[in-house]
């Protein structure tokens, strides 16, 4: 088969679309024919290095698959040749407390597909059974549409839902509106019933947000003081929840922003992870901080029946083929997509 692999850890040169072997289904496993792969930021920063990472050498990256299945293990039933599915990237051990307990991404050995192990920019590739989900046909995804839903929705999902409990009536402010898991938010947010302000750099990404529900949208080159405009639009409450997964750009503007007792939800941080918190206003104003990281099984179950109902839908910017891994990596690093950003074998 062919694969979209790395060899050192280095910009978007170090990949190379080569020849792999086709990896053998082991009895709990289906092997599934990859006709897309989404990119996340994931894949910049396992390419890019992370210390304390340790890969096995050729790596593939790619956590979001979508495609059709190909072959079963022997102990596998349930599936059918040719059937379309995606895969659950979680790869928790099941057996420890946090999995017996159903909070899977708290696993203590919690290792995701296409960073702690290989993923999907391949032609083929082996997941458990108990990874592998069916699309319903009535979802009408295609399968770019697919690989383009789970690690961001359920990231989202977790973030508003069951971190934030996101309600009718309640106020959210996404930062950096355009990357996968903040337009998953943004959708989410909308069909609970809250009140959504954006914010980008880009008017025409803040346009496209207003077209898909946003309330409100702020430009932050325009108005670097963004929180003070926040202040004034919520009747200087401030916000119930602030989503950032900027960082350290935005991390103390983020703070400001919210209400007393409000909630700040992170889950990554593109900007650099080393934000300034100042410790008076978390206590005076009884902030919360949380972050998390992907999901439980049960919480991507239940985002997904919202996605196969149709309630809400992937966005998909641009699609490469999977020769192309080099070009796609340029250009999620140029931070102009709204959506998703897709490889195609």
């Amino acid at each position: 088969m062919k694969a979209a692999v790395f060899n050192e850890h280095g910009g978007p040169e170090v990949l190379e679309y080569t020849d792999f072997p086709t990896p053998e289904p082991e009895p709990h496993q289906v092997l599934v024919d990859v006709k897309a792969v989404a990119l996340n930021h994931l894949d910049l920063f396992v390419r890019g290095g992370i210390p304390g990472l340790k890969l096995e050498m050729p790596h593939i990256l790619g956590s979001d698959i979508s495609g059709v299945v190909h072959q079963v293990g022997d102990a596998v039933t349930g599936f059918e040749i040719g059937q379309k599915v995606i895969v659950d990237p979680s790869l928790p051990c099941r057996t420890c407390e946090f999995c017996l307990r159903g909070e899977q991404s708290l696993c203590s050995t919690y290792r995701i597909i296409g960073e702690q192990v290989r993923g999907g920019y391949s032609d083929f590739f082996a997941a458990d059974a108990q990874n592998v989900i069916p699309v319903p046909k009535e979802s009408g995804l295609d399968f770019v549409e697919a690989a383009a839903v789970p690690l961001t929705f359920m990231t989202a999902w977790r973030l508003l839902m069951t971190k934030g409990n996101l309600g009718p009536g309640s106020s959210l402010m996404i930062i950096g509106i355009g990357g996968g898991v903040a337009l998953a938010a943004l959708q989410i947010a909308k069909i609970a019933g809250a009140c959504i302000i954006v914010t980008s750099s880009s008017d025409t990404k803040l346009e496209k947000a207003r077209l898909l529900g946003a309330d409100v949208m702020i430009n932050h080159n325009d108005m670097p003081d963004y929180h003070k405009e926040v202040y004034k639009t919520t009747n200087k409450r401030g916000v119930d929840i602030v989503l950032d997964s900027v960082g350290a750009a935005t991390w103390e503007r983020s703070l400001k922003s919210l209400r007393k007792g409000g909630k700040l939800v992170t889950c990554g941080a593109t900007s650099g992870p080393m934000a300034t918190t100042n410790v008076n206003l978390v206590f005076w104003k009884q902030l919360e901080i949380m972050g998390s990281t992907m999901a439980s099984s049960s919480e991507l179950r239940d985002v997904l029946k919202l996605v196969w109902n149709k309630r809400i839908h992937p966005v998909v910017d641009k699609v490469f083929p999977l020769s192309k891994a080099r070009d796609a990596h340029e250009f999620l690093e140029q931070g102009q997509q709204f959506g998703k950003v897709v490889l195609r074998p």
